[in-house]
């Protein structure tokens, strides 16, 4: 299905019939990516007295329970109610779901015992483009990303002045393959989150903030169609399946 749809002033075609995922599906056990130290998410037939929600166990249906971490296990999106002492629900603050998006890759530099994403780097890739969104590539790009345990790695992270940057450039929402755009250590200054939401001035409500993410190496760098679908969670953070169409 080819669409054509307004961008400033081009009409571009997007075929809508060829979505590229940028999602980590959710499964059970330890093959699941983690992060936050905590347990593996679990998948699992309910059981009560009289009833086991497993057909090959012998009941009529497969009803399963499933325990995990939006934050920790899966794909996510979240609010600036992830930082925030009020209760800032994701499914009320995200209520459009296209977006303009550009793809950049990047490779973090070492900075002591860190690897971190800066702004001349973000300079660099972006130029003077302007995106309501950014989807953020970061090399070594494996598919080791949809299993890997993050947990006391110190996965690599983004200087504070990197996410200013995107803020003051009017970055509204931020895709990213990593854990936390923030150091996993940082003793709760999450200089980037705060950074990102301006949560010392106007506080940008709508804005988001998606994690672990895989971008595929056959997915050219450039300008895409985002549709950030997210689970109607009432929660800062909610399962969600980016998608891109493009490049346009």
């Amino acid at each position: 299905m080819i669409a054509s749809i307004k961008y400033k002033s081009q009409t571009l075609k997007v075929d809508l019939s060829k979505p590229l995922d940028l999602s980590i599906p959710l499964r059970g056990g330890t093959s699941n990516v983690n992060a936050w130290y905590v347990a593996p998410p679990t998948i699992g037939p309910h059981r009560e007295e009289g009833f086991v929600g497993s057909v090959t166990e012998g009941g009529s249906v497969n009803f399963n329970d499933i325990h995990f971490n939006p934050h920790a296990h899966v794909t996510h999106t979240e609010c600036v109610g992830h930082i925030t002492k009020e209760v800032h629900s994701i499914n009320d603050h995200l209520n459009n779901y296209f977006f303009w998006t550009e793809l950049i890759t990047v490779a973090p530099e070492k900075q002591g015992m860190d690897f971190v994403i800066s702004k001349k780097q973000l300079q660099y890739a972006l130029g003077a483009k302007k995106r309501e969104a950014v989807v953020i590539r970061t090399l070594p790009n494996t598919n080791e990303k949809y299993n890997r345990q993050y947990s006391n790695t110190n996965p690599p992270y983004f200087l504070e002045e990197a996410i200013m940057y995107l803020r003051d450039k009017g970055v509204e929402h931020l895709l990213v393959d990593l854990p936390s755009v923030d150091r996993e250590k940082d003793g709760g200054l999450l200089k980037a989150h705060k950074a990102f939401w301006n949560l010392d001035g106007d506080i940008r409500f709508k804005a988001t903030i998606t994690e672990f993410v895989y971008v595929d190496n056959s997915i050219e760098d450039g300008r895409y169609l985002l549709n950030l679908q997210v689970a109607p969670f009432e929660n800062d953070a909610s399962p969600s399946r980016p998608l891109l169409f493009g490049p346009v």
